[in-house]
């Protein structure tokens, strides 16, 4: 059996992780991360502790899902200690804690995803398909969450257009727009708008919209439940457990 580490174990897809994990065949749960009090029972035989040595030093492989702050501790202690494989589905990271990451899978496998569900994966291929494809298109992303989730945009809608601009030769930070207020002229042509909504407790929407003269496509996605999530980060962390030191993508371990 594989021994799971869970960073980040009292959050909501924590929970939904020490759930999905409580009968699997080829994981077990060894130890769980916690800085907060549980408001739900947790299995009588995983250690819990506070202490992200002791969690990489019991664990075989880590699925991490916490803030920004706490993916960061973790690779550093990974940098620095007892480096095991990471599965992280954290999102706002900045640029200093993507190049720690990158750092860190030079030791160890690393699985990152933005989005671990299986329909946000087949998405991106297909923004890709319809961005390289109706080149002239204007291409417009919103994305709808709960009224908790810190970060804007949400990663997945900065992945989806990094996707969108990548097949067109651009550069997501160069052609980025987030806002439009006032009398700001015509839309430039290489633009890519995202635009973010939050309120109540909508899980995650995301719809990629391809505009031109008489004609438009869009491409939705919307996660129902936060299961998914779970459900796609320990199909990586069995993938993860037996891959070489790299930095790896949700693509990758679905074969996309």
């Amino acid at each position: 059996m594989i021994k799971i580490g869970i960073h980040g174990s009292t959050g909501r897809v924590g929970k939904l992780l020490i759930e999905n994990l409580k009968n699997d065949k080829e994981l077990t749960i060894s130890v769980l991360h916690a800085i907060e009090e549980f408001t739900f029972t947790v299995p009588k035989d995983v250690l819990v502790t506070n202490d992200v040595k002791t969690l990489l030093d019991n664990s075989d492989v880590v699925i991490d899902f916490t803030l920004p702050a706490g993916t960061q501790t973790l690779l550093e202690t990974a940098l620095n200690e007892c480096a095991k494989p990471l599965v992280i589905g954290t999102t706002g990271l900045s640029i200093h804690q993507h190049n720690l990451m990158k750092e860190v899978s030079k030791k160890v496998p690393i699985l990152y995803s933005t989005n671990m569900s299986l329909g946000v994966a087949v998405l991106n291929k297909l923004v890709q398909i319809a961005s390289s494809t109706l080149s002239d298109f204007d291409i417009e992303i919103v994305e709808q969450h709960h009224r908790y989730k810190k970060d804007a945009p949400s990663g997945t809608a900065l992945s989806l257009g990094e996707s969108a601009a990548s097949v067109r030769g651009l550069i997501l930070d160069e052609v980025r727009v987030s806002g439009r207020n006032g009398n700001i002229g015509e839309r430039s042509k290489d633009e890519i708008a995202i635009m973010a909504l939050r309120g109540g407790d909508v899980v995650g929407r995301h719809t990629v919209g391809f505009y031109n003269d008489g004609e438009f496509v869009e491409l939705n996605h919307t996660a129902t439940s936060r299961d998914t999530f779970a459900k796609g980060a320990i199909r990586a962390a069995k993938w993860i457990a037996k891959k070489e030191p790299e930095l790896y993508g949700i693509n990758d371990c679905l074969g996309l």
